[in-house]
């Protein structure tokens, strides 16, 4: 269970704080006391208990949770979660069904990628090459293969984001630069060079932007992510680890900097990965 992790973080404390916050209907909630489960934690459990290579508590009823929550009034992003959720818990053939609902929202071909747009992991509102990005990662769990058109428009349009070694809306930033290079890496396109993630690494965690503090999780995973990548290593790893284990809060969950913030799943299952990362370079 996850052993080499567990030599660092208490992952039995991790594991309560996630199995409280199951309920009947399969679905999970960060918030244990709201009785509004969603894809977004659901598919964060989902990847934790994956992660660790534990079977999930009563497996059906989140397949049938994920399954489900297949509705066109989902955002794309929500969507492509949904997916891939279903297809790590082992039920591709239902998660192939959602490839209608994507196909609604994201039109490569049309020059329409994320109809509407919706929900984001990040910002609020998703930006287009986040959609791109989490619709490529359900692409990839269901092995489907894009057209040589629609891989050549996707590409085009994942460069329209370029800012220098890096991509971003209005200037690189860690996030859009991890989720382009990993977007044309599922595309079957070589990974780009990019000097940005070592630009935003300070001594104890990475930062959106270079030359920036203070750090951040969620920048921090997306930079051990976009080294792994890139075949490069992390200057500063034992910093890292020591600034990923003291983002774990009493509850056992994760929050996003030293300073504040409550636990997620989001948080949580990153903080697992970047560190299951970092121990592996």
């Amino acid at each position: 269970m996850g052993s080499k992790l567990g030599n660092y973080v208490d992952l039995r404390s991790v594991l309560k704080y996630i199995e409280d916050r199951r309920h009947e209907d399969g679905g999970y909630c960060f918030v244990s006391l709201l009785n509004e489960t969603n894809i977004n934690d659901t598919y964060y459990a989902v990847k934790i208990y994956d992660l660790l290579d534990i079977e999930i508590p009563e497996k059906e009823k989140t397949v049938e949770f994920l399954y489900n929550s297949l509705k066109p009034q989902q955002a794309v992003v929500a969507i492509a979660m949904a997916i891939e959720g279903l297809a790590i818990l082992g039920a591709k053939d239902l998660a192939k069904e959602g490839l209608s609902l994507v196909f609604e929202k994201y039109k490569p071909i049309e020059g329409k990628f994320a109809v509407g747009l919706g929900g984001s992991e990040e910002f609020g509102t998703a930006t287009p090459l986040e959609a791109t990005y989490w619709v490529l990662r359900a692409f990839k769990a269901i092995d489907y293969k894009v057209s040589s058109e629609e891989r050549r428009k996707i590409k085009g349009f994942i460069e329209s984001f370029r800012k220098g070694e890096g991509y971003g809306v209005t200037q690189a930033t860690t996030t859009m630069t991890y989720q382009a290079i990993f977007s044309l890496n599922a595309l079957g396109y070589p990974v780009p060079k990019t000097r940005h993630f070592h630009r935003c690494e300070v001594y104890g965690g990475f930062t959106e932007v270079p030359y920036s503090l203070p750090p951040y999780l969620e920048p921090t995973f997306y930079a051990v992510r976009g080294l792994r990548l890139i075949n490069e290593k992390p200057r500063y790893i034992e910093p890292h680890i020591r600034f990923i284990r003291a983002l774990q809060n009493p509850n056992g969950g994760f929050r996003r900097s030293l300073e504040m913030g409550i636990s997620n799943f989001q948080n949580t299952y990153r903080a697992l990965k970047a560190l299951d990362d970092l121990l592996s370079f």
